[in-house]
């Protein structure tokens, strides 16, 4: 087997992506929240889900993780968690005032983030990576053969 070359795209990416989660992490907790909560508020806000079953698979989160950090969030105010009426089985998600000035505060950090991050970078070159980063994490997908 031949020696590498360079480094391969694989690792590249991986270390990227490692470095620019570690500081969006950082990001976040600065501003008071952390992944988990920012990716729940962000899916609360931007769209309509009618329980929490449909929030932890738009989250991409297992019900009991997403019921644990509901948990935290309900104890800090930021969510109420309501039985729905026509099914008591099923809860029902808002955000409450709390939570909704955390969005904000959480979003304008994502928002600094994301310009720090495209810094330098055209749009072109910007719609030529996320076409790439498409196109690699379809690679990592393949169609199931027939």
């Amino acid at each position: 087997m031949p020696r590498p070359t360079g480094t391969p795209v694989g690792l590249a990416l991986a270390r990227t992506a490692k470095t620019v989660g570690r500081a969006f992490d950082s990001t976040l907790a600065a501003a008071g929240g952390s992944m988990p909560v920012w990716l729940i508020l962000l899916t609360l806000k931007t769209q309509n889900l009618g329980n929490q079953r449909e929030l932890a698979k738009a989250v991409g989160i297992e019900g009991a993780t997403l019921t644990h950090h509901l948990n935290a969030m309900e104890g800090d105010g930021l969510v109420i968690r309501r039985r729905d009426p026509a099914n008591r089985r099923v809860h029902q998600v808002e955000l409450t005032e709390s939570g909704e000035s955390l969005f904000r505060r959480l979003a304008g950090a994502a928002t600094a983030h994301d310009q720090r991050l495209r810094a330098g970078l055209s749009d072109d070159e910007i719609s030529v990576l996320t076409d790439l980063l498409d196109r690699m994490q379809h690679n990592m997908n393949p169609p199931i053969a027939p």
